[in-house]
């Protein structure tokens, strides 16, 4: 899902988290950047004895190893049925660069340009002497004792050692970044990454209540007023005894409660394994819960990956937005033969033929250019009843509806879709005057002297010169939905070019 504003498209996860940034700023609070990587030890020294159940949630990093290259006589004998054939001078360089590529002495990504500078030989050769020695390509990867962030907690404790008594008290920071745990799978509440929008403060004493202020702060700019904060029977290990506290909200048309963030005092005994002298207030705020909760999700995936997990849906207004008139005049002299057309249409439209009318004389290009609206046949207007027909969206079918009720099969519809549709701006006879004045544009380029253009029934959007975005025109058939832009128009333009 995405939010419009100007023909910006952001996420609304994207937009969730921006505002709690500048909340958190109006707040007085500092915005940093916690580590991601993790020490194993440090999760036993947040965690104590519960560090195996956490890190059994925690992704391990892990490193592919360089092998150690050995260049035999069959190796070298293959090379050569290959079409790379290397004397004992190369060879000693290949042996050289294998050698260094385990030293680490230059990137993975450079080993095959290494090959073919060292060796004087075209990087297409240098792939096949990476092809003939598999521990190359073989590698397993081993894993580190690094973890990936699980909890923005486990950054903190890091940058909390290092802020203390470089700052004066109290130190009120922030963070939203993304934090992993390693989920068996993924449903409507779990994610493999997830945004924690994490704050702290550290003094010599904390008040807990002052928390509550925050959270109001950071609740504001997304119009919620109703918390209820609820006590944990138990409290996480990182922090102290029944201070655990979860934030639950209301949000304004829904009647459940959802709990979007959670807060308590740091563990004095943890934070004297980091020799951290002082009191820290830790508040975790979950965006993607808040956003769901905001915007009435509830299946989390649908909210971040709507590419993967939501079936397009479009309103009639995006619909409306999505037709345009295709051919239209590049020229401030075709331009102005555009709308005198127009104004031709609506001033003699309904009158009775034989006629003829002069919209426009002027110049273009050097050329004098007389251009009329003309009815030949007796009896009849000088346009055809569908001329005037409005194109709208409604009920995700676009429509052509006509100025006044008329006898057509779809009555209902047309009568709902003039009530409720959504215009898009453009009648058939705005569309075709636009591509008159191309069309008379392009000839006087071509040196035509003259020419005439004539529009009779039309059926379908293109004959109208309206064009309609390619993912609508899925979207429209997938829901069985219809373009209905049919209707006589009987224009006929004479053009004189001298």
């Amino acid at each position: 899902m995405s939010i419009e504003s100007k023909g910006v498209r952001r996420h609304l996860l994207s937009d969730v988290i921006e505002k709690i940034r500048h909340a958190y700023v109006d707040l007085g609070f500092r915005e940093v950047y916690n580590p991601i990587f993790i020490e194993e030890e440090d999760i036993y020294k947040q965690w104590n004895n519960e560090a195996p159940t956490i890190l059994d949630r925690c992704f391990y990093l892990a490193t592919l190893p360089r092998p150690d290259v050995g260049i035999d006589q069959d190796k070298l004998n293959l090379l050569k049925k290959k079409g790379v054939a290397l004397e004992p001078k190369k060879k000693t360089v290949l042996q050289k660069v294998f050698h260094n590529y385990k030293k680490g002495l230059f990137d993975g990504d450079e080993l095959i340009t290494k090959l073919a500078e060292t060796l004087s030989i075209d990087e297409d050769k240098a792939l096949i002497i990476m092809s003939t020695f598999p521990e190359v390509k073989r590698k397993r990867p081993i894993a580190t004792n690094l973890t990936l962030r699980s909890h923005m907690t486990s950054g903190w404790f890091l940058t909390l050692k290092e802020f203390q008594d470089k700052e004066a008290l109290p130190i009120k920071l922030f963070s939203v970044d993304l934090c992993f745990r390693r989920e068996q799978a993924l449903d409507a509440t779990h994610l493999r990454c997830y945004h924690s929008a994490s704050s702290i403060v550290m003094d010599r004493q904390v008040d807990p209540e002052y928390v509550k202020q925050v959270v109001k702060g950071l609740l504001k700019p997304f119009g919620i007023e109703t918390v209820k904060y609820v006590r944990k029977k138990r409290s996480a290990s990182y922090y102290e005894k029944d201070s655990e506290t979860e934030v639950f909200v209301r949000v304004k048309g829904r009647k459940d409660w959802v709990e979007v963030a959670d807060f308590g005092i740091y563990s004095n005994k943890v934070l004297k394994r980091y020799k951290i002298t002082y009191q820290v207030l830790n508040l975790g705020l979950g965006a993607e819960r808040l956003a769901m909760a905001i915007y009435g999700f509830s299946d989390v995936r649908k909210l971040v990956y709507p590419q993967f997990y939501v079936q397009l849906e479009l309103s009639d207004q995006e619909i409306a937005s999505s037709v345009t008139i295709d051919k239209v005049p590049r020229t401030e002299e075709g331009k102005r033969i555009q709308y005198a057309i127009i104004e031709g249409c609506e001033r003699y439209g309904d009158m009775l033929s034989p006629y003829e009318y002069n919209v426009y004389e002027g110049k273009m290009l050097g050329k004098r250019i007389t251009v009329k609206l003309v009815q030949n046949e007796k009896g009849k207007r000088l346009l055809g009843r569908a001329a005037f027909n409005e194109v709208v969206a409604y009920d995700g079918n676009i429509l052509g509806i006509p100025r006044k009720d008329e006898a057509i099969s779809n009555r209902e519809l047309i009568k709902a879709a003039r009530e409720k549709g959504v215009p898009t701006g453009i009648r058939y006879m705005d569309s075709l005057a636009a591509v008159v004045a191309n069309d008379i544009e392009e000839a006087v380029k071509l040196g035509k002297k003259g020419f005439v253009m004539k529009r009779a029934m039309t059926s379908t959007a293109g004959e109208l010169n309206i064009k309609v975005r390619e993912d609508v025109l899925r979207f429209i058939t997938s829901k069985n939905k219809r373009i209905d832009l049919r209707g006589p128009v009987f224009m006929m333009v004479v053009t004189q070019i001298e």
